[in-house]
């Protein structure tokens, strides 16, 4: 697998980089939790991250100039052990300079075709709110709560009430995680774009319809494998992003977040226009070897480590 992947990238001349696990920053999506450890540099004891993904950083290069990139890395994210998920976790990184959100899904939908070669059907890809509406018959994009509750005493959801209160995000991934996600991609490869704007992550807004945002998630068998943006560039708009997670941390009780100021400062100098995707590779190779958990392609998941 990892041949076949780095023999698609050098055949495009997208160039292989290798950055920092360990960062002074981290992540502030709340709903990611992070592993940290110290170091001491006389006179001070100062507080690490291990990366949730190594995206920061590849910015970083982006903004100095080194034009298309990916990377094959461990990632970690705690609090995740299941049968999708293990802390310590392989992760494929990539951006394209010059690509749009379609040329993004355009090469994913290659590099699954190296991968997969005939053992999946032809793609598939639905936009968010379509597919939201056919399997919960709400609306994606405007949020009622009286009707989302409704629908999920209907389907004897009733934990997501409690769980996810007025947040209009949260009961997104709440309903798509149990009503929408089981459906989703039958032997075949689909990606689902136009995440609503609540949702936007460290995508860009779509220029013509500001609900939505510029964002695909890649799906086989039901298996969540990647997550990918056509990247925010704007410095200011990513800080305010930032801000705000760190405050529903706060509200949320979650440990403290560090802001990545070296990724502002990247942005304000400038990142080019380009799209970038996440692929989860145990996932993937979970999907080629017909395994029914990580520990399978695992040689040691956590509890063994």
């Amino acid at each position: 697998m990892l041949e076949r992947i780095r023999a698609f990238f050098a055949q495009r001349h997208v160039l292989e980089v290798e950055t920092p696990i360990l960062s002074h920053a981290s992540g502030t999506d709340p709903q990611l939790a992070f592993f940290t450890t110290t170091y001491y540099s006389p006179p001070q004891t100062h507080t690490l991250f291990l990366q949730t993904s190594p995206e920061f950083a590849m910015k970083r290069l982006l903004a100095s100039g080194c034009g298309s990139i990916y990377q094959i890395c461990k990632a970690f994210r705690n609090n995740e052990v299941g049968r999708f998920h293990n802390p310590e976790f392989t992760l494929l990184e990539w951006y394209r300079v010059g690509f749009d959100l379609h040329d993004l899904m355009d090469e994913v939908e290659a590099l699954f075709n190296a991968l997969f070669g005939e053992h999946l059907k032809a793609p598939e890809r639905l936009a968010y709110s379509t597919v939201f509406a056919h399997y919960t018959g709400l609306d994606a994009l405007t949020f009622s709560y009286h009707t989302y509750c409704d629908f999920a005493k209907r389907e004897n959801l009733q934990d997501a009430i409690t769980l996810c209160g007025e947040n209009h995000a949260l009961w997104l991934d709440f309903l798509f995680s149990f009503c929408v996600q089981p459906h989703l991609g039958k032997n075949a490869l689909c990606l689902i774009y136009g995440y609503p704007a609540c949702q936007s992550s460290l995508a860009r807004i779509n220029a013509t319809n500001p609900s939505i945002t510029d964002r695909v998630e890649v799906f086989i068998n039901g298996v969540e494998l990647g997550n990918g943006f056509y990247e925010l560039t704007h410095a200011a708009e990513q800080n305010a992003r930032f801000d705000a997670e760190i405050s529903a941390r706060k509200n949320d009780n979650l440990p403290q977040a560090t802001k990545d100021t070296r990724l502002l400062a990247a942005l304000d100098a400038g990142l080019p226009d380009c799209a970038g995707i996440a692929i989860g590779l145990d996932r993937v190779l979970m999907i080629l070897n017909e395994s029914a958990s990580i520990s399978d392609v695992l040689s040691f998941d956590i509890q063994h480590a």
